[in-house]
């Protein structure tokens, strides 16, 4: 693109340039989801608006007991939520009555995103295992894939069959680098940005699990000992996302330990 293009955006310069790439036979086609798999995929990242707004409430009530004084018990200062630590907030007394309503309310919008979060998790799995059935056992018999991940493979990517090499797989879901070289100069500024940043954390997310449960992935990780562990675990990711691409175009459930 010329410089001059970066600097001065006009549709006729946009017109002229696409005339340019058509003449030259430079343009590339995209792929355009079906309106099945798009809406599937807006219901998704719908799921992904709610886990987020959990996350935030989380951080209010925290932040808010915090502000009060109020220290968490070590046995439910973690992730995880409990209903005895629910029960356990509910419990805490505040000087002021508004400070106690307070509570209260934070306690509401939790339960709402909690329980929102979960039943459009349910949906999405449900939909999944109906419309997808095939590649939705095929991608759960991966040590690491859970019926989320699995739905999000589906609903950001489709049908995987498509890719007829894996690089171009990894280079649509972004586990490839970003390089910049000049002449005899390369600079690898690590994985490029050009991503489907959705899906790319969740796979990075299964690594973590696969690597607890499959031999090969754990030697793989340990391969690389001595790096930082938020890199390891990228290359992982790759590796989980080749035997993704190895199960659909083969057809045949992962065996532990047959796929290197």
């Amino acid at each position: 693109m010329p410089q001059k293009q970066s600097i001065v955006k006009t549709d006729k310069i946009d017109c002229r340039n696409i005339c340019k790439q058509l003449k030259n036979e430079t343009l590339k086609s995209i792929t355009i989801p079906e309106e099945q798999r798009e809406s599937f995929r807006s219901l998704f990242r719908e799921r992904n608006n709610f886990v987020m707004g959990l996350r935030h409430i989380k951080l209010n009530i925290k932040s808010y007991l915090m502000y009060c004084g109020i220290t968490i018990p070590e046995e439910f200062d973690n992730a995880s939520w409990s209903k005895n630590f629910i029960e356990w907030i509910k419990n805490q007394s505040n000087e002021y009555e508004t400070g106690s309503l307070k509570i209260s309310y934070l306690l509401k919008r939790y339960e709402f995103m909690y329980q929102e979060s979960l039943s459009v998790s349910n949906q999405i799995r449900l939909y999944a295992r109906k419309h997808y059935k095939k590649d939705y056992y095929l991608l759960m018999s991966i040590p690491g894939i859970g019926g989320i991940t699995a739905s999000a493979i589906l609903a950001e990517l489709g049908d995987l069959r498509k890719y007829n090499r894996f690089d171009d797989l990894a280079s649509s879901v972004g586990f490839v680098p970003g390089i910049y070289s000049s002449g005899d100069k390369t600079i690898v500024k690590g994985i490029t940005p050009r991503a489907k940043s959705l899906l790319r954390s969740y796979l990075i997310e299964a690594s973590w699990q696969a690597v607890r449960f499959d031999p090969v992935l754990q030697e793989y990780y340990r391969s690389h000992y001595g790096k930082q562990p938020n890199k390891i675990i990228v290359k992982v990711a790759r590796k989980l996302l080749s035997r993704i691409h190895a199960v659909i175009k083969t057809e045949i459930p992962y065996q532990m330990g047959v796929i290197k």
